[in-house]
């Protein structure tokens, strides 16, 4: 491949190929737009890979993408006071990213996308209305040498990850943003795993030294295992709390076949464009849930909506319309958000609390209505009396009523 063209004009240049941006490229390549998509090869952001059935539905992937079905999950208290949840009707299926993040690039791609291998430079606004975005070309995958190149975009979807550089450069405020640092090990699955260990259940460890803020989980992978913390207190050892999550799991002797962190946004940003030509997806929006730090439908859902805001640009030539990423985004899933910051906020702030939490989702009330909420991505409220039961019962909790184990 040859550096690029000052001649080629995009319709748009996605920055950052994970779920967010490689969404976004295939729904515009997809509807015949000129699509640049700009990624660093390599990168892998840790992940749970937990991907609920409305993704599978919504985004058209393939169950040959899952290394793994889980049934049901199981919340792990300070005091090692275990509650399985069962998945009734389903499964959540779980993914490698670094496969399938690869998938969805290539996707795009064969949907239309100029899928090119760089990194992000910066963008300049142009007189035209245009903006030039610069970079650091590579030829292949694994390259050392680099070339400096750019191209001319009539819009730019910046998708390139938590403490994005296009969102620094462009986006009011987004340096405000708040992040919980994540950090995980993939382990190679023994061939014979520790007697508790299951290949179809997720594992949550809510204990204020493996993370005091967060929690610690394992999530199978069918042939390895993603183990890790996350945190926002500084200074917090995320590698020696994975430690104490691998041993409390039985697996600190398991094979270490990679290592990877990365920061997790706390809250959507405030602003999502930069009323010209620029608008926000994924991480770099901070679309991920708090409490449950879920971001891969979150990040393909974002993406969505600025591929739909850009297209409306497109076809108008009205900037407010980038706006509707954002507004749409928070319309459907806002309250969720919101509900489960309180949620963390409240819950997550010492063990007596986590204590209290893991005794909560105990009961079937909770358990239904979280798991249903989670798979079908919106509240539930089919079941008003559920509500209102589960109600009295996080007020007993919170008085100290109910006792916890």
């Amino acid at each position: 491949m040859n550096p690029p063209s000052d001649t080629v004009l995009f319709d748009v240049a996605v920055i950052g190929g994970g779920p967010a941006g490689a969404t976004a490229a295939d729904d515009l390549a997809l509807k015949g737009f000129n699509v640049l998509l700009l990624d660093r090869a390599g990168r892998i952001k840790p992940c749970g890979g937990a991907i609920p059935p409305r993704a599978m539905k919504d985004f058209q992937i393939p169950e040959s993408m899952l290394v793994a079905r889980a049934t049901k999950a199981r919340m792990i208290s300070p005091t090692n006071h275990k509650v399985d949840i069962p998945i009734d009707n389903g499964y959540v299926g779980l993914v490698d990213r670094c496969e399938f993040d690869e998938w969805l690039r290539t996707r795009a791609a064969e949907h239309g996308a100029d899928r090119r291998i760089g990194s992000f430079n910066h963008l300049e606004q142009l007189q035209d209305g245009t903006v030039r975005v610069h970079y650091l070309g590579r030829r292949a995958a694994g390259d050392t040498e680099s070339f400096a190149a750019s191209v001319r975009a009539r819009t730019v979807i910046g998708a390139d990850g938590a403490k994005s550089e296009v969102a620094r450069q462009s986006v009011k405020d987004a340096e405000k943003t708040k992040y919980v640092s994540a950090y995980h090990e993939i382990v190679r699955t023994p061939e014979h795993p520790p007697g508790d260990y299951e290949a179809s259940r997720c594992d949550v460890y809510y204990n204020g030294k493996m993370s005091p803020d967060f929690y610690g989980w394992v999530f199978p992978h069918g042939k390895t295992a993603s183990i890790g913390v996350g945190s926002a207190v500084k200074g917090f050892s995320l590698r020696s709390a994975t430690h104490l999550v691998r041993q409390a799991a039985g697996l600190e002797g398991a094979e270490t076949l990679r290592r990877e962190g990365a920061p997790i946004p706390l809250k959507p940003l405030k602003y999502w464009d930069n009323g010209k030509n620029v608008v926000l997806a994924g991480d770099a929006a901070g679309v991920v849930a708090p409490a449950s730090g879920e971001g891969i439908y979150y990040a393909m859902a974002g993406g969505r909506f600025a591929a739909e805001a850009v297209e409306e640009y497109l076809q108008t030539g009205e900037a407010s319309r980038l706006a509707l990423a954002r507004k749409r985004f928070m319309k459907d899933h806002g309250r969720v958000f919101w509900v489960l910051g309180i949620l963390q906020y409240f819950w997550y702030s010492s063990d007596k609390r986590r204590e209290k939490f893991v005794k909560i989702c105990e009961d079937k009330d909770v358990q239904t209505l979280t798991f249903e909420s989670y798979m079908h991505k919106k509240l539930v409220r089919k079941k008003p009396i559920a509500h209102v039961r589960i109600f009295f019962k996080d007020m007993a909790h919170l008085l100290g009523i109910a006792k916890a184990h």
